[in-house]
């Protein structure tokens, strides 16, 4: 994806945990995050405090969606999903990826990855890798119209 595309729908999901939400749900009222991780990503479950702290502290700012995309056949395990999700406090609806379906439709290549979008759905930031908190806070910020130190 290329900064300004529009956010893909949220379709194709193996599975919703935590409620399910659909691209109308999240556009138009707040700016959404959608971070992709997978039980198997050492970093991802290093960084799911921070994006959980992310989540609490700008929870009436801003959507916050995961996505699980799998790297792995051990990965499709539902059950593991369910287990590493509740083990990492991700209470966020998370869409079970297990056909690369929203995957694909992000282009995405990564676990973990982040994507900032405004809140008419346009892609404003996107990163990858455990590292990069500040930089996501920043962009996020900027999204919100909030001025950063």
């Amino acid at each position: 994806m290329r900064l300004r595309d529009e956010m893909p729908e949220l379709n194709g999901a193996t599975e919703w945990l935590n409620g399910e939400v659909t691209k109308s749900d999240l556009i138009g009222n707040k700016p959404t995050l959608i971070h992709f991780w997978s039980v198997s990503c050492g970093l991802c479950k290093e960084a799911m405090p921070n994006i959980n702290q992310f989540r609490d502290d700008y929870k009436d700012e801003l959507n916050v969606v995961a996505v699980h995309m799998p790297r792995s056949e051990k990965d499709l395990d539902l059950e593991q999903v369910k287990e590493v999700a509740k083990e990492h406090d991700i209470t966020q609806p998370i869409f079970v990826d297990n056909q690369h379906k929203l995957t694909d439709a992000f282009e995405n290549q990564y676990v973990p990855a982040y994507y900032v979008f405004d809140n008419e759905g346009k892609l404003r930031h996107f990163q990858a890798g455990g590292d990069g908190m500040k930089m996501l806070t920043k962009r996020v910020n900027r999204v919100l119209g909030k001025e950063t130190k």
